[in-house]
Order: structure tokens, then C-alpha cells, then sequence
């Protein structure tokens, strides 16, 4: 991203985390002549957690940390709507904000880099065995109950030795609220964000 451009918002009641897969039905003319834009150029738009307001309607005042959201399949079933999924990119902090007369949200941002200063060793094997677990009970059970509209949460490379990949993944799964979700899409270090996670699964006897 060019630090200079207006990168359009797509606020949501949902964190995306870098990697992670997010379908998305797109109905509202704002959003999808923004979606129709992005495609044109082959360029992400930004997914940020809203902060207060409604998804439809006047402009949410989203969350400063987001992340780049890329159009990796798009349908339109009928006229005016379309069926996007979409794939985690990058991670992103707002600078500046401007609404337009449609309600589209746009940002300025600055893309976030990740630490791993914070030792995360004994937290990953553990947590990645667990993890890699799940993804195969998961998609057992998605092969016996397939369908046409099944979209894949663990789209491969499966990164089980990646202590961000992991990290990502189990924030995704786990059963908090939006705005827990959000703390750990915005803590800076890996490692830190995996070892929040080695103890939720620790307190709740996951693990």
C-alpha cells in the first residue's frame, strides 16, 4: 500500500486475522461498487472490527487496527449481490479517516509489522499439535457433510511451525467476544499473542 492512498473500509461485527478466510455477502450499493473498484484494480480493501454503530446504514465507527482483506473468489447469484471470499492480508493502523457522501468509509493507514521477541518455544508445539487436531477432525467431518457452498477455514499451507500462522488460527476458533478478538489482533509481538493463547487453552483444560 502506497502510504498516500485512501484505502477503502469495510467495517464488520467480525475481526480478520492475517491468514484467515472471510466470506462475505455483499449487498449495500457503497460496498459493492467499492468491491466492483478493488477488483478492477487487483487491490485489497481494509476489514475492520466496528467499534459502535451497524454494519448497514450510516458510517460505523470502526477500530484503528485492521487488516487487508484480498479477493481471492467472487460470485453474483443474483443482480446487486455478490458472494466474495476473501483472505487475510497484512495487518494495518489507521492514520486518518474520511466518510464519503455515500457513507464509504476510506483510510489512510500504515502497515504493522510483527515481533517475535517475546519466547514462544515451549507454547508452540503444544498448541500446534492441538490445532493441527482440530483441523483434521474438522475437515473429516466436512468431507461427510460436503457441500457446494462449503468454504475451507484452513486453506493450505497448513504453517503449524509458524507461531503467528497458529496464533491466528486459534483466535479465530475460540469462543470470545469481538473485542478479545481484537486485543490479540493488535498485540505487535507473536509470540505474546501465542502464549494469550496457551493460556486460555490451559484455563480451559483444552490442552
Amino acid at each position: 500500500m502506497n502510504a498516500t492512498d485512501w484505502l477503502p473500509l469495510f467495517p464488520l461485527r467480525t475481526v480478520l486475522f492475517p491468514g484467515g478466510v472471510l466470506p462475505l455477502r455483499v449487498f449495500e450499493t457503497r460496498y459493492v461498487d467499492m468491491v466492483r473498484e478493488r477488483m478492477k484494480a487487483d487491490a485489497p480493501f481494509g476489514v475492520v472490527a466496528i467499534r459502535s454503530g451497524a454494519e448497514v446504514g450510516k458510517a460505523a465507527e470502526p477500530c484503528v487496527v485492521g487488516t487487508l482483506a484480498h479477493i481471492v473468489e467472487w460470485d453474483m447469484p443474483e443482480l446487486g449481490v455478490l458472494l466474495l471470499e476473501t483472505r487475510g492480508g497484512e495487518r494495518f493502523k489507521v492514520l486518518e479517516m474520511r466518510v464519503q457522501a455515500n457513507q464509504l468509509t476510506e483510510a489512510k493507514i500504515e502497515m504493522l509489522t510483527s515481533s517475535t521477541d517475546i519466547p514462544y518455544e515451549d507454547a508452540l508445539p503444544v498448541c500446534g499439535d492441538v490445532l493441527e487436531t482440530v483441523i483434521n477432525d474438522f475437515m473429516d467431518q466436512s468431507r461427510e457433510q460436503a457441500n457446494q457452498n462449503f468454504v475451507n477455514p484452513f486453506p493450505e499451507p497448513h504453517q503449524l511451525n509458524s507461531p503467528s500462522w497458529v496464533a491466528n488460527r486459534w483466535s479465530e476458533m475460540l469462543p470470545i467476544t469481538i473485542e478479545e478478538k481484537q486485543a490479540l489482533l493488535e498485540i505487535q509481538d507473536d509470540g505474546a499473542r501465542l502464549l494469550k493463547i496457551e493460556q486460555y487453552l490451559r484455563e480451559n483444560r483444552i490442552i
